[in-house]
């Protein structure tokens, strides 16, 4: 036995997914489809959309915010979590990647519980605080780029309500972020990301070592 986390073989990746993971088929058609993109690397691990279906479940979300879509495998695993009245607003500006999305919600029949935005992220997050969406939100789950980590941070931090959680996906970026030798932008940026928020009182922190890097941040009452 360990003290620290357990390191995941092939084999123990295979099990932890052969005794975990309840993919419906219409995620893995999503997913196998992605594969098939250059870009496929974006999307999210099975087990990592399973988990953001959890936590929607367990917190009871209705509504929930989305930055960065790319072909919607985390956006439908949350909306077939949400309840029939649940609403998402997702944030994107690939209008081809979101296509493969907006297909993939309308064949679940989960396409009206989602609202895609195609406009800079942070000009909808802007807009949503403007028209007094302030404290609305259950759940947001950033994936985006990673130099305005920070910016949608603060903004979903106003939009999520007290109670409420912010996800961030790839916060170890691939090892990168332990890494002096590696000084680019993004993982710099995503360096400085952690160590606000380690250092930030609003919230409840932890960071998971799932798929390339899980941070969980509840809002305090």
């Amino acid at each position: 036995m360990s003290p620290q986390t357990l390191h995941l073989t092939a084999d123990l990746y295979g099990y932890l997914q052969d005794h975990s993971l309840r993919e419906p088929d219409i995620l893995q058609q999503l997913r196998q489809e992605t594969q098939a993109l250059s870009a496929a690397q974006m999307q999210i691990s099975p087990e990592q959309g399973q988990f953001l279906a959890f936590l929607v479940q367990v917190i009871g979300a209705h509504r929930t915010l989305e930055i960065g879509v790319f072909t919607g495998y985390s956006s439908l695993a949350v909306a077939l979590a949400l309840p029939p009245d649940g609403q998402m607003v997702a944030c994107d500006i690939n209008p081809d990647t979101t296509q493969i999305a907006r297909r993939y919600w309308e064949k679940a029949g989960v396409a009206h519980k989602i609202d895609l935005r195609l406009a800079v992220a942070t000009d909808t997050l802007a807009t949503l605080l403007a028209q007094g969406e302030a404290n609305h939100y259950d759940l947001a789950f950033i994936d985006a780029d990673k130099e305005n980590y920070l910016i949608y941070y603060e903004q979903c931090l106003q939009l999520v309500r007290p109670g409420g959680l912010i996800v961030v996906d790839n916060v170890l970026w691939g090892g990168a972020v332990v890494n002096p030798a590696v000084q680019d932008r993004s993982t710099q940026a995503i360096r400085q990301f952690n160590q606000k928020l380690y250092q930030d009182e609003r919230i409840t922190l932890t960071m998971l070592p799932l798929a390339d890097g899980v941070t969980l941040a509840w809002k305090r009452p």
